[in-house]
Order: structure tokens, then sequence, then C-alpha cells
């Protein structure tokens, strides 16, 4: 797995190095943030990759960064997860070739899986509008997705007290996070056109009275990746007050 930051090396080359004093990278409050599609990507893979891109980031070794990512079907339990929420016993996840992996984002029980736009914000806290206030964070990654679904006409919105972002009864979208030397990482599932039927393998977030939707069931047809992917990175932008984009640049091992 592989992170922003590698050097060129034909740059400079004929200056000399006295001549062209050292100037730190700007990972600072008004730095742009990057946005990378890394496509479709296992999900132990993704979460040792994250784990990788915090150390980097606290580091210093590179900047606030946005990784959009798609999972094979994953179950996911956070830190309240309960045992109560999978609905199948370990033996029927595993003839469904499902992984049910425990992690430290906080929230209960979550699924992944194709059709699913996942957002993993590896971010410095200290340099977003929310500060170290957690929950302040939560609220933006909430607003973000708020804004990006409405933009297709959806009338998305909070529905306390849970976290995540709904229409109408249907939840479209889980969030939840870990933040280590405040740096925030985990983040949100936006469900584009994922296979509905395999939420109920699970009580998604522990909730039971609720369903689950997708821009694809809410709107008739799903729009491309591509499209959801800049709009949420527009989303961002205006959240953040700092410029999020969809890269090309070339990645470096961290």
């Amino acid at each position: 797995m592989i992170l922003p930051g590698g050097s060129s090396s034909a740059r400079g080359v004929l200056e000399h190095p006295s001549a062209r004093p050292y100037e730190p990278p700007d990972y600072g409050p008004r730095s742009p943030i990057p946005a990378y599609d890394l496509g479709r990507v296992p999900y132990v893979a993704a979460l040792q990759f994250q784990r990788r891109a915090v150390e980097a980031r606290a580091a210093g070794r590179a900047p606030d960064c946005l990784y959009f990512v798609e999972h094979d079907p994953v179950i996911t339990v956070g830190r309240a997860g309960k045992d109560s929420n999978l609905r199948l016993s370990a033996a029927e996840y595993q003839l469904r070739g499902v992984e049910v992996v425990a992690v430290e984002r906080g929230g209960d029980v979550t699924y992944h899986g194709p059709g699913q736009l996942v957002g993993y914000p590896v971010v410095a806290l200290d340099n977003l509008p929310c500060g170290r206030d957690l929950h302040g964070y939560l609220r933006d990654l909430e607003e973000g997705v708020i804004r990006a679904v409405a933009s297709f006409g959806l009338p998305a919105e909070r529905r306390p007290p849970y976290t995540g972002v709904w229409v109408g009864p249907r939840k479209i979208a889980a969030i939840g996070v870990a933040v280590r030397r405040w740096i925030a990482f985990h983040g949100f599932a936006l469900n584009v056109n994922p296979n509905l039927a395999h939420f109920d393998w699970i009580h998604p977030c522990g909730i039971r009275h609720l369903g689950v939707g997708s821009l694809a069931s809410l709107l008739g047809a799903a729009p491309p990746r591509e499209e959801v992917a800049a709009r949420l990175a527009a989303s961002f932008t205006e959240i953040w007050g700092r410029q999020v984009q969809l890269s090309a640049e070339d990645l470096v091992h961290v």
C-alpha cells in the first residue's frame, strides 16, 4: 500500500545543494487535501494501510489525505459491537466467504461490500475547523455526506441519537472513526449500489427498527462512482475550508 509524497529524481539535479534552502512540505491547516481512489481493496489490507498512514501523518511524512475504497463483503465490529447484532453464526459467515473483523473504530456492527463508496480520511484534527473535538468531527463527516447526497436531490439528514446519514427511515451512510495521536482514521461508508440484502446478515449499527437504503434504490439508478467521489470531495472542501481534490499523483510506499 502507498502514500503520497514521492520525490522527483530529475528536478534540481544541476543546482548546488547549498543554493536551495530546505523547505519542509506545507501540511498545515490551509494546505490542500488530496483524495485518492484506490479501487477495490481487501478490508484487512486497507486497515493495515490506514494504520501505517496514521503513523506517516503523525511523523510529518504525509499530508492529510482522503482515500476512497471499495471492499469485498465483510462485517466489521467496532468498540461498542455486540455479538447479538451478528445475525448469522461464524460457520454461516464462513460459508458465504464473509470475514468478521474486530476494529478500533467507535460504533457497533457494520457491513461493507461492493457498491459502497468507503471514505477513509486520514487527517490531523488540529488542521480542521473542529479541532480536537471528536464529536464535532463526526458531525462534519455527516454533513459532508449529507451535502453530497442532497446534491442528487435526496433529502438527506441526521437522525439523532444515531450516528450516520439517513433519507427518511433508511440509513444511506454509516460513520465510525478512531483517533491515534490526534490523527483521525476510519470514516464513512456511503451506499451507492450495494446488495441491500447483505445488510440482513447483521443488525446494522445495532438498529433493528429502521431500514437501509442506497443511492440506487432511492434514485432508481446508481450515479457513477467517480461522480459520487467528486461530490463528496466538493462537500468536504466547503466544510473543511480546504481544497479536497481527486489526485492522479503517484504514491510511494509507507
